[in-house]
């Protein structure tokens, strides 16, 4: 969906660009002036079907965009409240803590230390091609998470209720395994640039086994 709002705007962009452009070569070619004493062209000042033109054409754009992005925002934003895996996002400067809970289980948290590579940061381990919940919150400053291969960002704000469901998202993890860098992307602090992690995916039973080995390391 992001990916599909992204590209028509682009496409949208692009074709204005392109009218434009063709617009000024046009004036700029068959209306420059050739002669010394040559007469101005015919002027279109005060020529209402042209202003008319000119001003409901970027309404119609402005509209679609409209539309269209509000559209998609409310269903990129809705949360059903059924995921099956949750995670509660703790930002602070300038690092993260990750708590997750699966089937209404809550794994040991994970948390970090501002670093240089997001490998070495808190690592979040996730289900691939599975619908998650995250619930972000912060103490201190605001912060933004943001995990590019995600296509989906979400500023971190303080004093947020916890019952707020502005705090919440929800999105569907990519359907192929690896590990995908994340970082805080709203400045705030000094050590802003270090504040990186890392979200694996693996496969459902991969993930089972990890729950299995947080859930047995944290009775003893």
């Amino acid at each position: 969906m992001v990916q599909s709002l992204w590209n028509g705007a682009w496409i949208a962009a692009l074709a204005t660009g392109v009218v434009v452009i063709v617009l000024i070569l046009w004036a700029a070619i068959f209306h420059r002036k050739r002669r010394a004493k040559a007469e101005l062209p015919p002027q279109v000042r005060y020529n209402l079907p042209i202003e008319m033109l000119y001003t409901l054409i970027p309404l119609v754009m402005v509209s679609v965009f409209f539309f269209f992005t509000a559209r998609d925002s409310e269903a990129l934003t809705k949360v059903d409240g059924n995921a099956t895996v949750k995670v509660k996002v703790e930002a602070f400067q300038w690092s993260w803590r990750f708590t997750t809970t699966y089937n209404g289980k809550t794994l040991p948290p994970v948390a970090g230390t501002p670093v240089s590579d997001f490998h070495q940061g808190p690592q979040l381990v996730l289900p691939a091609k599975s619908k998650i919940e995250f619930d972000l919150s912060t103490d201190d400053v605001i912060h933004s998470f943001w995990v590019p291969e995600f296509l989906f960002k979400r500023d971190v704000l303080p004093g947020i209720a916890e019952d707020n469901p502005g705090r919440k998202f929800e999105i569907t993890t990519l359907d192929r395994t690896g590990v995908f860098a994340g970082r805080c992307a709203e400045l705030c602090g000094v050590d802003h640039s270090r504040m990186l992690f890392s979200v694996k995916l693996v496969p459902q039973q991969e993930f089972d086994q990890y729950v299995a080995t947080q859930q047995a390391g944290s009775a003893q």
